[in-house]
């Protein structure tokens, strides 16, 4: 299944399950597509992630500088204090280098679109 749409015309792929190194050899390739194209938006929602390393952590930053080197924007839906991504994010001091998608804001949470709409990967 492709990506869908939000609200706002964003590309937003949902991950599932554990974000490592295996999960990584997999997703590479797809999120290099998506970030190789010239003004990308895109959403990565990661409510359902339940885990995420280092490799996990290198895929979002290798993400985030293809979409901005290219002129585009990268935002991460359901990163919470309490939930793995959060807690990876805070303890490297990289939160502020990542754009968050509030709860409950249009998009990927806010309108239904995310969960719905999204390309429903799974990682584990």
């Amino acid at each position: 299944m492709g990506p869908g749409r939000a609200a706002d015309g964003a590309t937003v792929l949902e991950l599932h399950g554990e974000l490592d190194i295996l999960a990584v050899s997999v997703l590479s390739a797809r999120l290099d597509e998506l970030t190789g194209a010239q003004g990308a938006d895109l959403v990565l929602d990661l409510r359902a992630v339940a885990f995420i390393d280092c490799a996990g952590l290198s895929l979002l930053s290798r993400a985030r500088c293809r979409t901005r080197q290219r002129g585009g924007r990268l935002r991460l839906a359901g990163v919470t204090d309490g939930g793995s991504v959060g807690r990876l994010l805070r303890m490297t001091g990289l939160t502020g280098h990542f754009e968050l998608v509030p709860d409950g804001a249009p998009g990927p949470a806010g309108d239904g679109a995310g969960a719905a709409g999204g390309a429903d990967i799974a990682v584990a």
